[in-house]
């Protein structure tokens, strides 16, 4: 993995390219929106934002998009819930659609959601280049929807912008050819830089909640491994509820679901609930938490930027780049609390230690990287002909 410093050398090396109009972003969930709004920010009038609507809860979407920068053209399709199947048939319809009256030059998607896999879809059929930004990423689990997801999206890219060498060596593994290949840093080290209240702020959102700087835990639970099992479910709330220390526990609309249809309520009696903060509100509660507890694959990288620790809950991994400094993986059950108690027993100087640690997912300047690469590619299309 290129250190910060190797990160910003390759930087300096590349020129800021800003290609011309016709860039095509497809997304349909809040994380996708929040990562890629760095590129949204760095192509302006020059890119449009195709947004599904695979996240359609109101808490999960309208906060963030209020936050998002201006770009040149918004469409949302609302496509909603449903089977898989049923889900993705209907997102490569509707973003067919937006790309026959809209063909645009670039698709580029990000990560390993249906909608990512959509837009992927969409723009072969169009022949249109794919840009997967976020690639590379492999858990090793089939089990996983989003393992497949990401798996075909890399195979289907013209380009495809890995967050760190292990990311690559995944990709070349797979026999990716290593000119279809840039590794950039992420993204969310970006968006998370600029979503940051500063410290004032922080305390303000901390003192509204009546907690204090590293006197609770931050917990996020909602992959469908853990919640759409009652046994997981019950298992994970009960140990978050036998922490020591205050949980502080934003409720993902699909838990909620969960616990009332398990009859689980009374387990959340123990815990700090909070409605789906804003990404500012909860990057200030990451930032000031002891540890945060979670199954997000964003979060994990999120605490490498925050130098904050994270129990991972969860049977695997497509982030391990942070095991051992940053995070630790538990399954549901005792371990929960076993390793918060660990980053409980001396949180200043694990605060002063993590401080030190570079991220792995680069230093802040992936959008101008993969812009640069982008524009590689559109340059090698132009000159085929």
């Amino acid at each position: 993995m290129p250190t910060t410093t190797a990160f910003r050398e390759s930087a300096a090396r590349a020129p800021e390219v800003r290609p011309a109009g016709g860039i095509t972003l497809v997304c349909g969930t809040r994380p996708e929106l929040i990562k890629l709004a760095p590129l949204m920010r760095f192509f302006g009038d020059g890119c449009a934002v195709v947004y599904t609507g695979q996240h359609y809860d109101h808490a999960l979407y309208s906060r963030i998009r209020a936050d998002l920068p201006p770009s040149g053209r918004f469409h949302e399709l609302g496509v909603g819930a449903g089977r898989r199947g049923g889900q993705l048939g209907r997102t490569v319809s509707a973003v067919d659609e937006v790309l026959a009256a809209e063909p645009g030059r670039v698709v580029v998607v990000q990560g390993d959601t249906t909608s990512a896999l959509a837009g992927a879809l969409a723009a072969n059929a169009h022949d249109l280049p794919l840009v997967h930004v976020e690639a590379g990423l492999r858990s090793h689990d089939r089990a996983m929807p989003e393992e497949h997801n990401r798996v075909l999206i890399d195979h289907l890219a013209d380009l495809c912008c890995a967050p760190t060498d292990l990311n690559r060596r995944n990709l070349l593994a797979e026999n990716v050819p290593a000119e279809r290949i840039a590794v950039t840093g992420n993204t969310v080290v970006e968006a998370l830089e600029s979503a940051l209240p500063g410290a004032a702020d922080r305390e303000a959102v901390l003192a509204a909640r009546g907690l204090a700087r590293d006197r609770f835990v931050l917990a996020t639970i909602h992959r469908p491994e853990n919640v759409d099992d009652p046994g997981r479910l019950e298992v994970i709330l009960r140990e978050l509820g036998r922490l020591p220390l205050p949980v502080v526990f934003p409720l993902h609309p699909r838990t909620a679901k969960s616990v009332e249809e398990f009859g689980l309520t009374r387990l959340l009696e123990p815990l700090v609930r909070l409605e789906p903060q804003a990404y500012p509100a909860f990057l200030a509660l990451a930032a000031e938490a002891a540890v945060v507890v979670s199954d997000s694959g964003g979060i994990q990288e999120e605490v490498s930027v925050l130098k904050r620790p994270v129990v991972v809950v969860r049977r695997s991994t497509e982030r391990p780049e942070i095991a051992g400094t940053f995070g630790v993986r538990v399954l549901p059950g005792p371990g929960i609390g076993t390793e918060v108690a660990r980053w409980l027993d001396d949180v200043a100087g694990h605060r002063e230690r993590l401080r030190a640690l570079p991220s792995p997912y680069g230093d802040g300047s992936a959008a101008a990287r993969i812009a640069a690469a982008l524009g590689s590619v559109l340059a090698q299309r132009a000159a085929a002909g």
